[in-house]
């Protein structure tokens, strides 16, 4: 069955109210494919239907569990690897001599899904630097709170460790638990994951030394990319530095950033005085 426009629009102002995400014309598919199982699980035949019963009876974990559905949730471990490569070679070691040995280093996983960014950070800085889980914080956000919940327990199934993880790690940091395995307790301490809506006013978190925001701006219009990016670096140290995906910049966004080449990946750092 065909999504009717009616019901679309309504999906698509929701998401927009909700998330900020824009939904474009033509994506009917795509709300049809991830809101059919909520359909069914409500015993409804079809989109439509669901989208009915929430507009006469609106009930917050329907039109949640409905945002929520709606936001991509594409994760891997050390995905677009040139990142955290850059963390390890340059960025780790200035931040290091710039702080002091009591200075714990923050740093914010945005957007964090199901929590393999987050982790493969905490591997990285626990292969790197002596006594890591004492001297590194790591907070991972999400919208979705099914997410929050998948990186607070740090559990993966062997199909989502065989994306990306290196073997070595593997036995290094996790430990078989059933058909699935756990993220060592040295790095789920370095890990505090929370719920945050990077569309609306944030929490009050860091400073933060470091910002991953990968993947992320590329779903929003022009004033909200503005908007989250002036609410992060509010919340960045001013010699913090900021990680965008491959397809993203700040560029014609907000000139209060200045781009850092850092090999092959680049960064973005605060303007002093902005």
């Amino acid at each position: 069955m065909t999504l009717a426009t009616t019901s679309f629009d309504w999906v698509r102002d929701l998401v927009r109210r909700e998330s900020a995400i824009v939904l474009q014309p033509g994506k009917e598919y795509l709300v049809e494919a991830r809101l059919l199982p909520i359909a069914r699980q409500m015993g409804l035949p079809d989109v439509g239907k669901l989208v009915e019963t929430v507009r006469s009876r609106p009930n917050p974990d329907d039109t949640r569990r409905i945002v929520e559905a709606l936001t991509t949730n594409e994760t891997s471990w050390f995905r677009d690897g040139d990142p955290f490569t850059a963390l390890t070679s340059t960025v780790l070691p200035e931040l290091l001599a710039a702080r002091g040995p009591a200075d714990r280093l923050q740093i914010w996983s945005a957007a964090c899904s199901s929590g393999q960014e987050a982790y493969t950070i905490a591997m990285l800085l626990e292969d790197a630097m002596p006594h890591a889980a004492s001297r590194v914080s790591i907070t991972a956000t999400d919208l979705s709170r099914e997410m929050v919940e998948r990186t607070r327990a740090g559990r993966f199934s062997q199909l989502e460790v065989n994306r990306g993880l290196p073997a070595p790690m593997l036995v290094r940091h996790f430990t078989r638990v059933g058909n699935e395995w756990e993220v060592a307790p040295a790095l789920r301490r370095m890990v505090t994951a929370s719920e945050c809506n990077l569309a609306t006013p944030l929490p009050r978190m860091g400073p933060f030394d470091v910002v991953y925001l990968r993947n992320v701006l590329i779903y929003f219009d022009l004033p909200t990319k503005q908007t989250i990016l002036r609410r992060v670096r509010e919340l960045m140290r001013p010699d913090g530095w900021l990680f965008l995906g491959a397809a993203e910049t700040t560029l014609g966004v907000d000139d209060s950033w200045e781009r850092v080449v850092l090999g092959r990946s680049s960064a973005y750092r605060p303007v002093k005085g902005s």
